[in-house]
C-alpha cells in the first residue's frame, strides 16, 4: 500500500468512528416526566407566575400521594425539587391539546379549576397550595365521575343500568319516582331525597353544573317546577328517563322533550352525588 492509500484510509477509518456522534437533536415533545414543560403536557409550578420546579404529565392522575419515593414530586431545577406536588404546586401551563382540570380532591372530586389547551397561570385562591388530583377532559367537555363520592356504582355501571332496563311496560316502581330511579342505577336502595327538586337543592356546587346541557354519560340531569324531575344521561344527548313514554316506564328521551311535553324548566346537571350517604 502506498503512503498516499495509507493516508486516505487512514482519514476514512477516523470519519467513520466520529460519525455516530454527528447526531442532530430532535425537539422537545411530550417526553417521560423528566421535569421540563414540553408539547403535549401539562405542568404544574412550585411558585407562582409559572417559576420554581416543575411537574409535567401527559395523562391524568387521580392520587398524587404524600411521601417520597412513591409520590409525583417536583422535578425541574428550581424551588422545589422533589418535593410531593399534592397541596404544593402553585401555577401551572396546559401545553397539551385538551382542558384540564385541577380537583381539590383525591379521585377528581372537590372543587376544581378549568385550564383550557395552551393557557397558563396561578391556582386560584382555594386550590393554591390544595391540589390535590388532576383530568384531561375529552373535548374540552366535563365528564361523570363517582369517585369520592361513595356510590355503589361507577358512571358507566350506572349508564349499563340504564339501557339494561330500558322498558314500555308499566312498573309500579318506576312510576312517579324518577329519583329513586337513578339511585337504583347507582347501586342505591333509596336515593335519600324526597323529591328530585330536592335533591338538586342539596347537592354541593362543586358538583352542580347549572344550566349546561352538555351532559356526559352517567351525569344526572334536573329539571324544575313542583317536586322537579331528574335522568339519568347514556351519552350523546340522550337520557333514560322515568314515565316520559307511559307511566312506569323507563324510555330514552333528551332534555327537549322534558321541557316541551311536560313544560318544566331544565336546571343543570350533577355529578352522582346523594343524599342516601351524605
Amino acid at each position: 500500500m502506498t503512503m498516499l492509500k495509507r493516508i486516505v484510509t487512514a482519514v476514512a477509518t477516523t470519519l467513520a468512528l466520529a460519525a455516530p456522534v454527528l447526531i442532530i437533536a430532535a425537539p422537545a415533545n411530550a417526553a417521560a416526566r423528566d421535569g421540563v414543560c414540553d408539547s403535549g403536557e401539562f405542568c404544574y409550578y412550585y411558585n407562582s407566575d409559572e417559576a420554581g420546579s416543575i411537574s409535567d404529565f401527559t395523562t391524568s392522575v387521580s392520587d398524587y400521594g404524600t411521601t417520597e419515593p412513591s409520590c409525583y414530586d417536583f422535578k425541574g431545577a428550581g424551588n422545589g425539587k422533589g418535593t410531593c406536588i399534592k397541596n404544593n404546586a402553585a401555577s401551572v401551563w396546559n401545553r397539551s391539546s385538551q382542558t384540564v382540570r385541577v380537583y381539590f380532591n383525591t379521585g377528581y372530586a372537590g372543587t376544581y379549576q378549568d385550564f383550557a389547551a395552551g393557557a397558563k397561570g396561578n391556582l386560584n385562591s382555594t386550590l393554591k397550595n390544595n391540589n390535590a388530583s388532576h383530568q384531561f377532559l375529552t373535548s374540552g367537555g366535563s365528564t361523570c365521575s363517582a369517585s369520592g363520592l361513595g356510590d355503589p356504582n361507577t358512571c358507566a355501571q350506572a349508564v349499563s343500568w340504564a339501557k339494561s332496563h330500558e322498558t314500555t311496560t308499566y312498573h309500579a316502581d318506576y312510576y312517579d319516582r324518577c329519583d329513586h330511579v337513578v339511585g337504583l342505577a347507582y347501586g342505591w336502595s333509596a336515593s335519600g331525597s324526597t323529591t328530585a327538586y330536592s335533591h338538586w337543592l342539596a347537592v354541593p356546587s362543586a358538583y352542580k353544573h347549572a344550566g349546561d346541557r352538555n351532559v356526559p354519560a352517567g351525569g344526572l340531569a334536573f329539571f324544575g317546577g313542583g317536586a322537579g324531575h331528574v335522568m339519568i344521561s347514556i351519552g350523546g344527548g340522550q337520557f333514560v328517563s322515568s314515565d316520559i313514554g307511559g307511566n312506569g316506564t323507563l324510555t330514552v328521551t333528551t332534555i327537549a322533550t322534558i321541557e316541551n311535553n311536560w313544560g318544566k324548566p331544565y336546571l343543570g346537571w350533577t355529578q352522582p352525588w346523594f343524599q342516601a350517604n351524605h
